[in-house]
């Protein structure tokens, strides 16, 4: 399987969905956000809910007394911000994606974690029970089934019916220890397995057996392995590191280096059958392994374009690395009797940029790098069927002088931080909502390039009146004099186009499209004090040499 496929739309990903995640600025005010990013097109939002965030004493040692599995037993408004946004998306058209994960309480994490250099943290998991976690899944799933009235509310609360199973549980901070046996044995593989089989029988036992369900959600572009040393006694990845996508996922499967089944003692300290005849109950065991809807990645590279890594390393899985990440899935399930080809979903994927990180990152890309990146990913993603969505993390720059100063925030957001450049949008704002991009930016006279882009926010506008047609604009040499060369009416569902053009001479070719002048419901509510021109909206500019 290649991501780089020839022009044609024969294996092109015509369901490919738009997610975007900012849980700080969705949860904090929810229908300003969710209206801002329909706005930009986006379809579907993705939620982590925090379990220790919702959980009763979640800093007390001993388990409260109340039933896990019924969501009227957590604490009032535990649940509020959760609820405004599913109700506050529906109207909208936007799809809610929630990811039920760790932090973990106390009192459901495992005994003397000093015992491998961890420490008893609400915010972090350690040896998370997969039974608790089970009755919590259990709670949302019921209270996101679609008949749950909350008390005191005249409706029931609407269903969410997409969901993917923890979050990075190859990253030590949400799931310790990562290895245990100083390195030598892998254990985080061990509990993600009995924390999806728990989330599974939850989602299944309230009424999602039906719905999209992932699992997965690694961190792509991380990972170690060490030996004990002074530096890290427990080596590496030890309890709070991370264990690279590739190797965690074949661990997951009871699978040795070579992609044999583990036996005997070695097969029963990661959980494992230690007998062939065991083996062949694997499947009906853990039929999330081999039922799920799909298989989850963030295949960050971070300052690499995307179809490069920023890591050699096989064992990684940034974004040119997901064909091996999948021809990895498929020849593990061939090893269990399975034909199953799971899709792959990208549910994180971003960059940072410099500004605002130029302090002590300046080797992150530039806003302008960025927006090229992100269209370029898109369209590598839309060329394969087997890719199933497109993903931008965040919404909004964090705040820099926040938590980690020193990094300058996570800042791979569409608009800068109120406090930077005036918080006005990124290059890659524009770049999100009507991405462009052309594989070959040079050819001879006479001869056509392929011009792929879309139109983010046209099947909304398409659902609330009659939409613009997309213009595709030319801008001779160095002059900013533009002209359409060709006006095209997108029937694809996601808004996609894929067309071949001549371009008459060297010069600049962007996308034009003009919003429906009455959808008050796709009105910008993004950038405060920021007034988008009047007029039609343009994609970025691209360079075409023509010889």
């Amino acid at each position: 399987m290649s991501l780089v496929a020839a022009p044609g739309s024969a294996l092109a990903s015509h369901n490919q969905v738009a997610i975007l995640q900012d849980n700080s600025n969705v949860l904090g005010n929810p229908q300003a956000t969710l209206q801002g990013m329909r706005h930009i097109g986006v379809q579907m939002v993705r939620i982590s809910i925090d379990w220790s965030l919702i959980a009763p004493s979640p800093t007390s040692f001993h388990r409260p007394s109340f039933n896990a599995s019924d969501p009227n037993a957590y604490p009032s408004g535990s649940w509020t911000q959760y609820d405004n946004v599913v109700r506050d998306a529906k109207p909208l058209g936007i799809q809610v994606m929630f990811v039920p994960t760790a932090f973990a309480p106390l009192w459901a994490q495992g005994p003397n974690p000093g015992r491998y250099g961890a420490k008893y943290d609400s915010y972090f998991a350690f040896e998370p029970s997969a039974n608790e976690f089970g009755q919590f899944v259990r709670a949302v799933g019921t209270r996101y089934g679609g008949q749950f009235r909350p008390p005191g509310s005249n409706s029931p609360l609407p269903r969410v019916s997409t969901w993917e199973l923890y979050n990075e549980p190859n990253f030590g901070e949400d799931l310790a220890p990562q290895a245990i046996n100083g390195s030598s044995v892998l254990y985080a593989p061990r509990m993600y397995r009995a924390l999806a089989d728990a989330s599974w029988g939850a989602l299944h036992g309230t009424g999602h057996g039906r719905d999209t369900i992932l699992i997965g959600s690694l961190a792509g572009g991380v990972g170690s392995a060490a030996r004990p040393g002074r530096a890290d006694p427990q080596g590496l990845p030890g309890t709070y590191g991370a264990t690279k996508a590739i190797v965690f996922i074949r661990e997951l499967y009871c699978l040795d280096p070579s992609y044999h089944q583990y036996l005997g003692g070695a097969a029963a300290i990661r959980g494992c059958p230690t007998t062939i005849a065991g083996y062949r109950r694997f499947r009906a065991q853990h039929p999330v392994l081999f039922s799920a809807s799909g298989f989850s990645d963030h295949p960050y590279p971070l300052n690499a374009p995307p179809n490069r890594s920023d890591s050699s390393d096989p064992s990684y899985a940034q974004f040119n690395q997901l064909p091996n990440f999948a021809q990895t899935l498929d020849r593990i399930q061939r090893i269990y009797g399975s034909g199953k080809r799971f899709p792959i979903w990208n549910t994180e994927y971003g960059y940072v940029t410099c500004p605002p990180t130029c302090g002590h990152h300046p080797s992150n890309v530039s806003p302008t790098t960025a927006a090229s990146y992100i269209n370029w990913a898109e369209y590598l993603s839309w060329r394969n069927s087997r890719i199933a969505s497109t993903m931008q993390y965040l919404l909004y720059d964090p705040n820099p002088t926040v938590g980690t100063p020193e990094y300058g925030g996570f800042a791979s957001g569409l608009i800068f931080y109120p406090t930077i450049l005036g918080g006005t949008p990124k290059p890659a704002y524009y770049a999100y909502r009507l991405p462009l991009f052309l594989p070959s930016t040079s050819t001879t006279h006479g001869r056509t390039l392929e011009v792929w882009g879309a139109v983010r926010p046209e099947p909304f506008a398409a659902a609330d009146g009659r939409p613009a047609p997309v213009q595709i604009e030319f801008a001779p040499g160095a002059s900013n004099s533009w002209s359409t060369l060709k006006t095209l009416n997108v029937t694809d569902r996601r808004g996609y186009f894929d067309v071949r053009v001549a371009f008459p001479s060297s010069g600049s070719v962007r996308i034009a499209w003009t919003y429906p002048p009455l959808d008050l419901s796709l009105a910008s509510t993004l950038v405060t004090g920021y007034v988008e021109p009047l007029g039609p909206t343009t994609s970025r500019t691209v360079k075409v040499t023509i010889r």
